[in-house]
């Protein structure tokens, strides 16, 4: 019980000087960054996915130039 009653008024005291706070906004910031790493990983996977478009094309018309100059 008396650990409770600690723990509790250890809480409101660091919740008066901000300390809570910072932790809130630290674990916003992470969900944040992770949010951004998510995105760019996708758009990495999509730029990579049309390059390999690209270069599947580039080799199939190279193919057909060659079968055309034979």
């Amino acid at each position: 019980m008396a650990r409770t009653v600690a723990l509790l008024a250890l809480a409101a005291l660091l919740s008066g000087c901000g300390v809570v706070e910072t932790g809130t906004s630290a674990a916003a910031g992470a969900a944040s960054e992770a949010q951004a790493a998510e995105a760019a990983k996708r758009s990495e996977d999509r730029v990579k996915a049309e390059i390999d478009a690209a270069n599947q094309q580039a080799a199939e018309q190279r193919r057909a130039a060659e079968e055309a100059a034979k």
